[in-house]
């Protein structure tokens, strides 16, 4: 058997055209490159954001929804403890969280994915990083943070609530805190992780540990704090310093 045909270059994206199988060493080289840039352009922007809480959740909620209104306490309540505020920058629940960020006095950062329907970074953001890979994304939402707050979503959301607590099952990251807050969105997969994955022993009592809910903005942030405290010693000292030779 032999490959299909390939489409001109410039029409297919570049991510796409690397999953669809074997490429030149040449074209893998080039992609490579363009992964590790994007990495150490990330790297260089996100140094000296501080602390993160990173939220999560559905860019299809207006200003008016419930959600979006929980998102936007959130945000508040998060900047007067001290965090920075980390979302993937859209509309919806991610402006939200910034917004209230913002509106607080706190830091807003945002790290934006390019897609063929252009997602434009929202309006409350100090800081925003594009980013053409959804995968190199993923990485710098969780590197700089130390608690995953997730509202309700769709596909995406649910992809990074799994991948985070994924991470911290393995040991791939410490034992950051994740909550999901909307309880009432949230119980039949709670429902299904106890009943059906818990009894069939594809995941451990402790798993379910991982996940902490509540619809209280105060009490999302006050239990993210006392972890943050205790378990990984932050403080509020000061932040790290730009060097003028690195050109930062």
């Amino acid at each position: 058997m032999t490959a299909a045909p390939e489409r001109e270059e410039e029409e297919m994206p570049a991510e796409r055209r690397f999953l669809r199988g074997p490429q030149s060493r040449l074209s893998e080289l080039r992609f490579t490159l363009g992964v590790a840039g994007e990495f150490i352009r990330a790297f260089r922007t996100l140094h000296f954001v501080g602390p993160c809480v990173t939220v999560f959740g559905s860019a299809r909620f207006d200003e008016a929804h419930r959600f979006y209104r929980l998102a936007r306490a959130l945000g508040g309540e998060l900047a007067r403890a001290g965090f920075t505020v980390m979302t993937g920058a859209g509309p919806g629940i991610m402006e939200a969280a910034n917004r209230g960020a913002k509106e607080a006095g706190g830091r807003s950062v945002g790290c934006n994915i390019e897609l063929p329907v252009e997602q434009a970074p929202n309006a409350y953001l100090d800081t925003v990083v594009d980013f053409r890979h959804f995968f190199v994304r993923k990485v710098l939402l969780v590197k700089y943070s130390y608690a995953f707050v997730v509202l309700p979503g769709g596909y995406g959301t649910m992809d990074e609530v799994f991948e985070t607590a994924t991470l911290i099952q393995t040991r791939k990251i410490e034992d950051f805190p994740i909550v999901l807050m909307g309880s009432e969105f949230w119980s039949p997969l709670l429902a299904l992780l106890r009943e059906r994955m818990l009894s069939e022993g594809t995941i451990d009592a402790s798993d379910l540990d991982l996940l902490y809910v509540t619809d209280s903005p105060a009490e999302a942030v006050a239990h993210i704090s006392a972890v943050a405290v205790e378990r990984f010693n932050l403080t509020y000292g000061p932040r790290a310093k730009r060097r003028w030779f690195l050109r930062e």
